[in-house]
C-alpha cells in the first residue's frame, strides 16, 4: 500500500499553501493498492518534533480520519475524507496543516488499512484511534513532508 500526494515528493518541503503561513488547506493525496480485504482505512498526520516544553510527548496531531471507505483513493487538495474525524491536539476536527514554532520539522501522513470499522465516536483522539486499530492492520503506508517557516 502506498499514500502519495502530488503537492510534495517524499521527504521534501510541503508548498506553504498548506501550512498556516498559507491557506492551511489540505494537499491531495493518493491511496495505491489497499488490499482487497480492507474493511476500512484511517489516516492521522503528526508532527513529532514539537518541543517538549511545547508538548511533553514531543508530537502535535495535525489531522485524525477513522472509518474511511477501503474504495477511497484520491483526497483532492482542500478536502476531507469521507469518514469519522478524530480530534487533533488544536481541537481540530479537520486538516491543520505545519506551523512549526521552531525550524524544520517532519509531518507523518500515516494511512491504515483495517480489517473492521472502528467502533469510536467522533472527535476520538488519535491515541484512542491507535489503540483501536491495534490487532486490525492489515497494511500501512507513510508519507513524509517537511517544513520550515522560515526557508
Amino acid at each position: 500500500m502506498e499514500i502519495v500526494s502530488t503537492a510534495f515528493a517524499a521527504g521534501k518541503s510541503m508548498p506553504s499553501r498548506h501550512t498556516c503561513d498559507g491557506a492551511d488547506i489540505s494537499p491531495a493525496l493518493s491511496f495505491r493498492d489497499v488490499p482487497a480485504g480492507a474493511v476500512s482505512l484511517a489516516l492521522i498526520m503528526d508532527d513529532p518534533d514539537v518541543p517538549k516544553h511545547i508538548r511533553e510527548d514531543g508530537v502535535w496531531d495535525h489531522w485524525i480520519v477513522f472509518n474511511i471507505s477501503p474504495g477511497t483513493r484520491e483526497v483532492p487538495e482542500g478536502t476531507e475524507p469521507a469518514g469519522t474525524p478524530g480530534t487533533g491536539t488544536s481541537g481540530n476536527n479537520e486538516y491543520h496543516g505545519p506551523c512549526p514554532p521552531d525550524g524544520e520539522h517532519r509531518y507523518l501522513f500515516k494511512l491504515y488499512a483495517l480489517d473492521t470499522e472502528l467502533e469510536l465516536p467522533r472527535g476520538s483522539s488519535k491515541a484512542e484511534v491507535e489503540l483501536a486499530v491495534t490487532g486490525h492492520i492489515i497494511a500501512q503506508a507513510e508519507l513524509l513532508g517537511l517544513y520550515d517557516r522560515a526557508a
